[in-house]
């Protein structure tokens, strides 16, 4: 029997997770995110700059430091995810980009008209077979109730209107609210001194963040969509 096969098998034949150990999964996802992909860029900005490094190169760099992340996660699950790939894309878009200039104000603007992009896409998918809150939920439930558990919730979407109907409408919230995030950043790239700009926007990030994660929390327990 092959790798992935004994695995699938592994999966199918373990106990159901109890709810502490979903909560405890789901934490530690959560916790990687926060750690790799804003700690990690942000904190490598800063010390970039105390080393003397020029904002336009730490901003640069430090855009990127969550690359290796991103690749890593889809080797070890051993599949190719819509939004690492989105991510990474939006990575080297943007590294491409602040080649053009050496003006660190305009590699700022960059980055906020790159999560106007983000929040365009996301408004975007609701005009697809698959919104983005149903990509975005993959690695979730996986955390929290493995793989065959994913197929189980998958199945709701094709046989379940109001659990599509309920998809459709946190994927436009979260699309809207980013869009609305990406303004506030440009009038942040743009008026604010250049070396506060990665604070305050992720300050802003997080506030933005967590009032998305209580509507959201809120909206599937109420329409039954928490795993």
């Amino acid at each position: 029997m092959g790798t992935e096969a004994a695995a699938q098998v592994s999966q199918e034949t373990a106990p159901a997770r109890t709810p502490a150990q979903k909560t405890a999964a789901l934490r530690k996802l959560l916790v990687l995110q926060l750690v790799f992909e804003l700690a990690l860029p942000l904190g490598g900005y800063y010390g970039l700059r105390a080393a003397g490094v020029s904002q336009w190169a730490a901003l640069a760099i430090g855009s990127l430091l969550a690359l290796p992340w991103l690749v890593h996660g889809m080797v070890k699950r051993r599949r190719v995810e819509v939004m690492a790939v989105f991510t990474l894309t939006l990575m080297v878009v943007g590294a491409l980009m602040s080649m053009v200039t050496g003006d660190p104000r305009t590699l700022l603007v960059r980055d906020s008209w790159l999560a106007a992009l983000a929040g365009f896409w996301v408004l975007g998918t609701l005009l697809t077979r698959r919104p983005f809150m149903m990509t975005m939920a993959q690695a979730i439930v996986v955390a929290k109730i493995g793989e065959t558990g994913w197929r189980e919730w998958e199945a709701r979407w094709e046989t379940e209107a109001p659990f599509r109907r309920a998809i459709r409408v946190i994927t436009a919230v979260w699309g809207t609210v980013l869009t609305l995030d990406a303004g506030v950043r440009v009038v942040l790239a743009c008026t604010a001194p250049v070396d506060l700009v990665p604070t305050l926007s992720t300050v802003q990030w997080l506030v933005v963040l967590a009032g998305l994660l209580v509507f959201h929390n809120r909206y599937i327990t109420r329409h039954g969509l928490k795993v």
